[in-house]
C-alpha cells in the first residue's frame, strides 16, 4: 500500500484512549478530521465504552481461536483503516492505559496465523493527537519515541504528533496554535518511520 494513494483511497480510524468523554485530545482531533476530503470514510472508535481486558501475551501458544468480540471489532477496524489515528491524551509522558492495551494488543495479532498482520499494516500511516497540560513540548519525546518506533517496526508512514494545551474540560479550544495545526494536520506527508540510528529493529 503506496503512502500516496489518493484520498478516495483512504479510511480513518479515530481511536479514542481517553477516560474522560468528550476530552480535550477527543476535541482537537474531531477539529482536524473535519479538514478532511468529503468522502474519505472515518469510524471512531472509544475505548473506554469498547473495553479490552488485559492483554495476555500468548504469542507462543496461539491456537487460532478467536478473541473477546472488542478485540475482533478493534482488529477489523484496525485491519480496515488506511490511516490510524491514536487519540490519547499525556499520561506519565506517554499514552493512556487504554491506548497502550490496544497497542500491546497489535503484538498479539502479529502471532495470529495467516492474518499476516506486519505484512498488511505495512505502508499504512499513523498519526496521534494528544493534548497535555504542560506547555513544553519536549515532555512529549517519550510518547513521540514509542509512536514512531511501533510504526518503524511495522513499516508504516509516520505523520507525527498533533499537540495541544489543556487540562480543564474544553479548554483546548483556547490553544489557537493547536487548532492552527488542526487544520492542516491531515495534509503533511508520511514518509516511512525509521529507527533512530543505531537502533536495534528487533528483526
Amino acid at each position: 500500500m503506496s503512502n500516496e494513494a489518493q484520498p478516495e483511497d483512504r479510511s480513518f480510524l479515530f481511536v479514542l484512549g481517553s477516560s474522560r468523554a468528550d476530552g480535550n485530545s477527543e476535541i482537537l482531533a474531531r477539529e482536524a478530521a473535519a479538514q478532511l476530503p468529503a468522502g474519505v470514510p472515518q469510524r471512531w472508535i472509544d475505548l473506554t465504552g469498547t473495553p479490552l481486558p488485559d492483554f495476555r501475551d500468548g504469542r507462543h501458544e496461539h491456537d487460532g481461536r478467536p478473541g473477546s468480540p472488542q478485540e475482533e471489532e478493534l482488529r477489523a477496524a484496525t485491519l480496515e483503516a488506511t490511516d490510524i489515528v491514536l487519540v490519547t491524551p499525556l499520561y506519565w509522558y506517554s499514552v493512556s492505559a487504554q491506548t497502550k492495551r490496544y497497542l500491546d494488543y497489535w503484538s498479539g495479532w502479529l502471532a495470529v496465523p495467516g492474518l499476516e498482520f506486519k505484512q498488511r499494516m505495512a505502508g499504512r500511516r499513523l498519526w496521534a493527537v494528544t493534548v497535555m497540560a504542560d506547555r513544553d513540548e519536549a515532555r512529549t519525546d517519550g510518547l513521540l519515541a514509542t509512536l514512531n518506533n511501533t510504526a518503524a517496526y511495522l513499516g508504516m508512514g509516520f505523520g507525527g504528533v498533533l499537540l495541544g494545551n489543556g487540562s480543564r474540560p474544553g479548554q483546548v479550544r483556547d490553544d489557537a496554535r493547536a487548532l492552527r495545526r488542526a487544520k492542516t494536520y491531515f495534509a503533511r506527508s508520511t514518509p516511512p518511520a525509521e529507527f533512530p540510528i543505531g537502533a536495534p529493529t528487533g528483526d
